[in-house]
């Protein structure tokens, strides 16, 4: 966070036009999400990275080499981010289904490696909150990846 900050106020500093930086872009906010959630628990397994290229292949109907250049830039955009906020307020005027959807998304990327870490849940938790996803689907959402009957 300190090191984004440092590269703002260098911007700044310098007269870099910053209005073209902060321009919604849901493809590579949704993206970021995804990133985020796999690295939650700073391992980022490659059932976790397969599973990261598919659901975004499929949620934004994207072949696998724009999914691999969306999720290299969705990388770097995560290194320097300071919260899921920035991500998140890109999203809320989807439709219901579709932030759904993404909630899915980030509980099968969290469960491709066999299990979910605590880390995993509470940026799931946290975005679902901030996408408001009412709690019954943030649950719906997650018993239907990992198949538990609780």
């Amino acid at each position: 966070m300190l090191n984004s900050i440092s590269k703002l106020f260098k911007q700044l500093l310098e007269g870099h036009d910053l209005s073209n930086q902060h321009k919604a872009d849901p493809n590579l906010a949704i993206a970021c999400l995804l990133c985020e959630v796999a690295g939650a628990d700073h391992q980022i397994e490659q059932s976790e990275r397969d599973a990261k290229q598919q659901l975004i292949g499929r949620l934004l109907e994207l072949d696998p080499s724009q999914s691999q250049a969306l999720i290299r830039r969705a990388e770097s955009k995560v290194k320097d981010s300071a919260s899921l906020y920035e991500f998140t307020t890109q999203l809320r005027e989807l439709s219901q289904e579709t932030r759904y959807n993404l909630i899915k998304a980030m509980w099968e990327v969290a469960h491709a490696d066999g299990e979910i870490d605590p880390q995993e849940d509470a940026v799931i938790r946290k975005s679902a909150e901030l996408l408001y996803v009412d709690h019954s689907e943030f649950i719906r959402a997650k018993l239907s990846v990992t198949g538990d009957k609780k």
